[in-house]
C-alpha cells in the first residue's frame, strides 16, 4: 500500500513538475522567426524594398562572373549595373509617387521592363558565350 502512494505521489509530482516545461514547448512559435542574417527566413522576402534589390545584387554578381569568365566585357557589365540601378530607382519613386504600393498597371508595367532587361542581359551573355562541342 506505501509503494503505491509513493509512486502516486512521485507520478503526481513529476506532472506538476513537467507541467510548465510541456506548455512552454507547446506554445506556438512565432509564424515568422526574425531573421538573423537580415536576408529573410525560407525565400520569403521580409521588406518588399529589398526584394527586387537582391536579385539586382545577384544579377551584378553574375555579371561580374561572366566578365571573369570572358563573357561580357567590363563596359558591357558597367552599363547593365547602371541600366539596373535605374530600372530600381524608377521603381523606388513610382512607389513612393503613389503611397507604397504600385497599382496593377504599373506593377505590370515594371515588371515587363524587368523581364527586358534580364533578356537582353542574357542574350549578352550567351552572345559572347564558348560554344559547346
Amino acid at each position: 500500500m506505501k509503494l503505491m502512494t509513493a509512486l502516486r505521489s512521485v507520478a503526481v509530482a513529476s506532472l506538476f513538475i513537467a507541467a510548465p516545461v510541456l506548455a512552454q514547448t507547446a506554445a506556438p512559435e512565432s509564424a515568422h522567426p526574425p531573421a538573423v542574417d537580415g536576408k529573410g527566413h525560407g525565400g520569403h522576402h521580409w521588406h518588399k524594398g529589398k526584394r527586387h534589390g537582391n536579385k539586382m545584387a545577384r544579377m551584378e554578381h553574375r555579371m561580374d562572373k561572366a566578365v571573369a569568365e570572358g563573357r561580357l566585357s567590363q563596359a558591357q557589365a558597367d552599363q547593365f549595373k547602371a541600366e539596373g540601378r535605374q530600372l530600381r530607382e524608377e521603381m523606388k519613386a513610382q512607389r513612393e509617387a503613389s503611397g507604397g504600393k504600385l497599382s496593377d498597371a504599373q506593377r505590370e508595367e515594371m515588371r515587363s521592363k524587368m523581364r527586358a532587361f534580364r533578356e537582353k542581359v542574357k542574350s549578352a551573355m550567351q552572345a559572347n558565350a564558348p560554344q559547346k562541342t
